[in-house]
């Protein structure tokens, strides 16, 4: 139980990674706030946990407006009094081409992932700041560094989370608030959405063979790497990107 009573946000926290990381940090006893857009999915997964023995509050945010992010901390501060873990972990992904009019997409995927991330440690950094200590982790990918065609966006707003999170934590560090991210290769989370959605996805063992570990990953791989990074044992580390990818993004591949 080593995070006993502390108070994590998880934003994005009713689906996929969010979902397991929510959990995750809820079985070890801490108070865990599902900052959800998804009303049903936040709903569930915070019934889920508190079905387990487990605390758990659902609060609806939409990371990409101020307001609502305002709100959210606001709610969790006058419930607990302090914020000691935020995982930004709310993000959408885009495949629109660099060749179709208007800069909606753009705009919609920079909002979310990029903005939104720097809006929840703004508002949250002012809380772990009256108690010089704090943790934040930025999900980013590995999209930040390789791509597909058309992911543009994304790819940018990943890169940008990298880059957002040395920043802070050089901001933040005297004030005794670590800032890592987080970069996802393939994660199967198929079967961790919301419940009228969720599908086990079908693998194929050349899926599970490019990885050198051997397999895709999963939620639960993610999660366990947000509990270590904000632990004590890490208590030396921090501005550090940890790339969790099964060591797909160091393999060289000959076509």
């Amino acid at each position: 139980m080593r995070f006993e009573d502390k108070v994590v946000i998880v934003t994005g926290g009713g689906q996929g990674i969010g979902r397991a990381v929510a959990r995750a940090y809820a079985s070890e006893g801490a108070n865990v706030i599902i900052a959800e857009s998804d009303s049903e999915a936040g709903m569930e997964n915070a019934g889920y946990i508190t079905g387990q023995g487990h605390k758990a509050y659902f609060i609806p945010t939409d990371v990409s407006v101020e307001s609502s992010v305002k709100n959210m901390v606001q709610k969790v501060l006058e419930r607990f009094g302090t914020v000691d873990i935020l995982i930004n972990n709310a993000g959408v992904g885009s495949s629109d081409s660099i060749f179709d009019d208007g800069m909606d997409a753009w705009d919609r995927v920079l909002a979310i992932n990029l903005r939104g991330t720097y809006m929840c440690a703004k508002y949250c950094a002012k809380a772990m700041v009256e108690k010089d200590s704090g943790c934040i982790i930025n999900i980013a990918s590995t999209r930040a560094f390789m791509s597909e065609p058309d992911t543009g966006a994304y790819s940018a707003s990943k890169g940008g989370i990298i880059a957002l999170t040395h920043s802070l934590a050089v901001t933040l560090g005297k004030h005794g608030i670590r800032v890592n991210s987080i970069s996802p290769g393939w994660i199967d989370v198929s079967a961790w959405k919301r419940s009228d959605t969720a599908k086990q996805a079908h693998l194929t063992e050349l899926d599970h063979s490019q990885h050198p570990a051997g397999r895709v990953g999963t939620p639960m791989d993610i999660a366990g790497a947000c509990l270590y990074l904000s632990s004590a044992d890490a208590g030396f580390i921090t501005g550090t990107n940890l790339t969790i990818d099964g060591g797909m993004t160091v393999k060289m591949i000959y076509v």
